[in-house]
């Protein structure tokens, strides 16, 4: 059985956030497809020192903190949904701190996985948030799995954003789209394409 990974980039385990990836979760499992959760928690995160040793690792140096368990369930999974409240229009800075050092120690491991953000928001910020969380996938060559609308739910608290008519519907299709795209891909059984070697091109010379 296929397994979509959620995680909840809230420090609140059953917050608004955790309500919007609930529903994506629901799409996903009348598909037939399995789901887990991880929540981002409250525990002190560090940020990326540059030490460069995952490049060897392929794993974070820094062994305290949740990057790393992190970076082992995301490899497991057949997809992932990263879900964040918007804080100052951006994601939980926490969570990016730990996306930053996941992403760059996983040298490669998640390309072709099919990914997608979510985000909630009291009023605004919504798409920038978005948009910052979205930069992840591009840049590792994972399939952005889209929705009716940029995938966000509006709310202050749970209850709030359970009256998200729309917000909740665009959670729903999101579920939909990603067990579409992942089943088929199932069931066509391609295998993904060779990279061609990277060819960095430094600006100042």
């Amino acid at each position: 059985m296929k397994t979509v990974l959620l995680v909840n980039g809230s420090p609140r385990e059953a917050g608004c956030t955790r309500t919007a990836l609930e529903e994506v979760a629901g799409a996903l499992e009348r598909h037939g497809l399995a789901t887990r959760f991880f929540n981002l928690g409250t525990a002190p995160v560090h940020g990326c020192t540059a030490c460069g040793a995952c490049t060897e690792l392929k794993r974070c140096i820094l062994e305290d903190d949740v990057c790393n368990e992190l970076l082992d369930l995301m490899q497991q999974a057949d997809a992932v949904v990263i879900g964040s409240p918007v804080y100052y229009a951006g994601p939980n800075g926490a969570l990016c701190a730990v996306l930053d050092r996941v992403f760059f120690a996983s040298q490669g491991s998640l390309a072709h996985k099919p990914a997608a953000a979510v985000v909630n928001c009291r009023r605004g910020g919504a798409s920038a948030a978005f948009d910052r969380l979205n930069k992840y996938f591009t840049i590792n060559r994972m399939p952005v799995v889209s929705s009716q609308y940029w995938n966000s739910t509006h709310g202050f608290t749970p209850d709030q954003v359970r009256q998200d008519a729309e917000g909740l519907q665009t959670m729903r299709t999101l579920g939909d789209n990603l067990a579409w795209l992942l089943l088929n891909l199932e069931k066509a059984g391609l295998e993904p394409p060779t990279p061609e070697p990277w060819t960095p091109t430094h600006f100042i010379r």
